[in-house]
């Protein structure tokens, strides 16, 4: 009887034919390198049937892929690639998403043999939410200047707490304090200075606007100085109001999420681990409470000393005993009060090695609180009646604008000495600038709260003195303070100083295509030069490069501010006038640079400005605008606010507990291996996560990310915490960690790690795997008829290494997890290979003495994929 063919029966822990698979869906699924014999195999039971007697092997851990979005973020459905998701936990901040059909993945594991089960962690709400974010760009200069406290260069390892590092994060707290009270200054200056005292003083210009006139010297109760200025100062006073009700409302969604417990032994810690994985980093509750009452305060102190310090001269010149001895009590209160704020901002900084669940009650009460009451006693004092007094020329606002900038410059130069200090004892040649990337920054940030200021100033102003020039002769009001002229007239050199460093860089990226492109088509083996496809290629390589240079164009850029604020302060102090007038007489030539640089600076500013609060309110009308408005915090926000509590908050505040939370509770509860993948910032924030994940749930989670800027721009612009040092002892203590990157992607790149033992093998060590090929195809073929894209930055997963890379990360935490259980050593077969695998990578990263560590095998796939 011939033999009759019987149908094949699938095993009961296949998938079911109707339910759908992502693998088989994938390209990465159906590509030869994901089906070529190099790729690993599954971990699951083979198809064979035990032989009689046997133990069943036991069945293999649920697999789970954690998916982090990057800077443009994603819907969960672009994530996930399918329509249909279900969020599995969180809210409509941030949450994780599954595909519907994986809802109950943990009750059904057969189901998912040979591959993991993808969710998705959103995170892109923390950054782009309603209208209120547009607000957030007049807190730019804040966050430059947060920045600046994370930029500083490591400290030796070998010493514990060193006073540079307090000494850094000191001045850079007390810039930070500098800007709050340049920011009220120029509300103050706008607000009492050219409004309430130039405008309302002057008949042409409360004539000409009928709105004002109520402020005139014969317009009544209000006519009088005193009264206008302690009227107008509500303006300011309700801006400082406005920040901190921004920072207190962010305050208790971002700062207040404590990490999970267990996520490290605070006695076991000291100041030489590794900052990221303490775990108080990510709970700043305590200090920017704190830190908020005191710039609080220093607000409301503002104002009152703005409108206090007129008041009590006049008192004192009129030969009042009683007012002016009220005006001496006042000012000697508000001399009290700053040098409180100056002790609560110095005091302290921030406590990382625990969480810190206490606050400060007296602080962030009475502080913010006896400054207003102090306001609301100068505001009395200002009402008092003054029969006789009137505003004649403009407040003395000049002093208080110059000495806040010479005092920023002194703290700036006093950083970059404390930073190069920093710098020498602990080298490092990543670091940008050569550790004075946090000084540039610094610079910057005051630079731009300068620019900001001077830019309000000027614009109301040049809307108040009509067509006239606000300081010139034959100007109807004196105008802002000549320091703010000064700062206007160094734009335009400044702007040319940047258009020549761009074209430097421009023609250098030419050069570099050029170069390239002489190499390219030899990266693809059969392939005719193309001279126009190399062209493309070599360009978008040249243009990625262009990131490296970028903390040389900082740094320029801030150098040159540097001098030409100098200049400007200078000529402000010596001449006393606006630079048109202070030329005036000199050298024709000179004298019409001056006038042109004035003239061309305050369109600049005005310009600028008018740009500025169109674009907030396009921000607050236009989802669109606001989402792109939150792509730009994602970059500057992922910083605690450990300098300034009025900076926009920190989203990873939120989204690493998240994180730290979804990881340590489903490792703990199923048991499972777990992937987290992150792309961009989500490849940031997964390495802080991981970094605080308690030790028993870090051996359960490979890492795997993929245009990342870890190595690229954490590591050079903050190399205390993402310096080659932190990410070799993050390597040490994961694993799986694996980097995908492209030489075509200006922001992602190799972390270049030596193996995590720290030998000097000057190699990428095992965590790197590129430069992948981009395009995957030079010209048209059978496989790729039509041109291939250049990819660069994005559509990373659907490079064939994406899927390859996570499969094998999830075989060696399998191996790893059989090796460690005795029961489970005599598993499925494959299981004894995938563990000599997993020793032998093991073997290469820890060398013992004496023995030679394997030699890695060639690289294989295609061109620029080497790993």
């Amino acid at each position: 009887m011939p033999d009759t063919p019987t149908p094949d029966i699938p095993s009961p822990d296949a998938p079911s034919p109707d339910a759908p698979s992502a693998e088989a869906s994938s390209p990465e699924a159906s590509s030869p390198e994901a089906l070529s014999p190099e790729a690993p195999a599954s971990d699951t039971p083979s198809s064979e049937a035990p032989s009689p007697g046997a133990p069943a092997p036991p069945a293999a851990p649920l697999a789970l892929e954690l998916l982090v979005h990057g800077v443009a973020g994603a819907a969960p459905d672009e994530l996930l690639g399918d329509p249909r998701t279900v969020r599995i936990t969180g809210d409509s901040t941030a949450a994780v998403f599954r595909r519907t059909e994986d809802a109950d993945a943990e009750d059904h594991p057969e189901r998912y043999a040979g591959r993991p089960v993808p969710e998705a962690y959103c995170w892109s709400r923390l950054t782009s939410g309603n209208g209120t974010r547009a607000l957030w760009l007049l807190l730019l200069p804040f966050m430059v200047a947060n920045l600046a406290h994370w930029a500083r260069p490591g400290a030796p390892a070998t010493t514990k707490s060193p006073r540079t590092v307090s000494t850094y994060g000191l001045l850079v707290r007390i810039l930070a304090l500098s800007l709050t009270v340049l920011l009220i200054a120029a509300a103050c200056e706008v607000a009492l200075d050219l409004l309430a005292w130039q405008c309302a003083g002057t008949a042409t210009c409360t004539g000409s606007r009928s709105r004002l006139a109520f402020l005139a010297a014969d317009g009544g109760w209000w006519g009088q100085p005193g009264r206008r200025l302690a009227l107008c100062a509500l303006v300011p006073a309700a801006l400082t109001g406005l920040l901190w009700y921004l920072s207190n409302r962010t305050w208790s969604a971002y700062e207040s999420q404590p990490p999970p417990a267990g996520t490290g032994d605070p006695d076991a810690l000291d100041d030489t681990a590794p900052a990221l994985g303490r775990p108080g980093f990510w709970y700043g509750r305590r200090l920017v409470a704190r830190l908020r009452a005191a710039h609080t305060a220093a607000g409301l102190l503002t104002v009152a000393a703005a409108v206090a310090g007129p008041v009590a001269r006049h008192d004192r010149r009129a030969g009042a005993p009683g007012p002016a001895a009220f005006g001496w009590a006042v000012e000697a209160l508000l001399i009290a009060g700053a040098v409180t704020v100056a002790w609560v901002v110095c005091r302290r900084g921030r406590t990382e090695v625990r969480p810190d669940h206490r606050l400060d009650r007296a602080a962030i009460t009475l502080l913010p609180g006896g400054a207003l009451a102090l306001l609301v006693a100068v505001l009395g004092y200002a009402c008092w009646s003054r029969p006789g007094w009137h505003s004649t020329g403009r407040l003395p606002g000049d002093f208080a604008f110059g000495a806040l900038m010479l005092a920023q410059g002194c703290g700036v130069l006093a950083l970059a000495v404390v930073a190069r200090r920093l710098h020498r004892a602990a080298p490092d040649p990543d670091a940008a600038l050569r550790g004075l990337g946090g000084p540039a920054v610094a610079m910057l940030g005051c630079a731009l709260g300068g620019v900001m200021s001077g830019g309000v100033a000027r614009s109301v102003a040049d809307w108040l003195d009509g067509g006239a020039t606000p300081g010139m002769a034959d100007a109807p009001l004196p105008g802002p303070p000549v320091l703010l002229s000064w700062q206007a007239a160094v734009l335009p050199p400044l702007l040319l100083v940047l258009a020549l460093l761009a074209a430097w860089f421009a023609v250098r990226g030419a050069r570099e295509r050029r170069r390239l492109a002489a190499t390219v088509a030899a990266e693809y083996p059969g392939e005719q030069p193309d001279r126009a496809r190399s062209r493309q290629i070599a360009g978008a390589r040249a243009a990625a490069a262009l990131t490296d240079s970028a903390p040389w164009f900082v740094g320029a850029v801030s150098g040159v501010t540097l001098l030409l604020g100098a200049g400007a302060l200078a000529g402000a102090w010596f001449s006393g006038q606006v630079p048109g007038e202070a030329a005036r007489g000199s050298h024709p030539l000179l004298e019409s640079a001056a006038r042109a640089a004035q003239d061309t600076g305050s369109w600049l500013i005005g310009f600028g400005f008018l740009l500025f609060v169109t674009w907030g309110r396009r921000a607050y009308r236009d989802p669109a605008a606001r989402r792109t408005i939150g792509i730009l915090w994602d970059v500057g926000t992922f910083w605690p606010r450990a300098a300034h509590p009025f900076a926009p908050p920190c989203y990873a505040e939120r989204a690493v507990p998240d994180l730290t939370w979804r990881m340590t509770g489903w490792t703990g509860r199923t048991g499972g291996r777990l992937v987290i993948s992150g792309h961009s910032q989500g490849s940031v924030l997964a390495a802080a996560a991981v970094w605080q994940l308690p030790p028993g749930a870090r051996r359960r989670v490979a890492l795997l990310t993929y245009g990342s800027p870890l190595g690229r721009l954490y590591g050079r612009w903050f190399p205390a915490y993402f310096g080659r040092g932190p990410l070799t002892a993050l390597h040490g203590e994961v694993d799986c960690w694996r980097n995908l990157w492209r030489a075509t992607d200006p922001i992602g790149g190799p972390v270049r790690l030596a193996p995590a033992t720290g030998t000097a093998s000057g190699g990428a060590g095992e965590v790197d795997r590129g430069p992948l090929a981009d395009p995957v195809a030079y010209g048209r073929s059978a496989r790729h008829p039509l041109p291939a894209p250049i990819l660069g930055h994005s559509a990373y997963q659907a490079d064939p290494a994406f899927a390859v890379e996570r499969d094998r990360l999830l075989v060696r935490l399998a191996a790893a997890a059989r090796a460690d259980v005795p029961h489970q050593r005599g598993g499925p077969p494959g299981a004894a290979d995938h563990a000599a695998e997993c020793a032998e990578e093991r073997a290469a990263e820890h060398p013992r003495p004496g023995v030679s560590a394997p030699r890695p095998p060639a690289p294989e796939g295609p061109p620029g994929t080497a790993g």
